[in-house]
């Protein structure tokens, strides 16, 4: 049996699903652009990541997060990954 590192601290889970997600908005300056964020939620709270976006990946990632069931998102590299299915599905 492999040995497992101890203990297994959130820091050291790596991959996490997305239980919520939140857009904001931040206005900027006078006659500057706002900034676009995106609060997610992980596995139900453990974590937490709050990502800076411009408009057009802010569209992009609300179309994706509406069309998936299921999101999973890699702390360490800091990546979405979408469409997660089952081998042979």
């Amino acid at each position: 049996m492999p040995q497992v590192p101890q203990p297994v601290t959130d820091d050291s889970i790596a991959v996490r699903q997305l239980s919520h997600y939140q857009f904001s908005w931040v206005a900027g300056e006078p006659g500057q652009p706002g900034t676009y964020t995106l609060q997610l939620v992980l596995d139900q709270g453990a974590w937490e990541e709050v990502l800076t976006l411009d408009p057009d990946d802010a569209d992009n990632l609300q179309d994706l997060l509406t069309a998936q069931g299921t999101v999973h998102y890699d702390v360490r590299r800091r990546v979405l990954m979408f469409g997660v299915k089952q081998p042979g599905s």
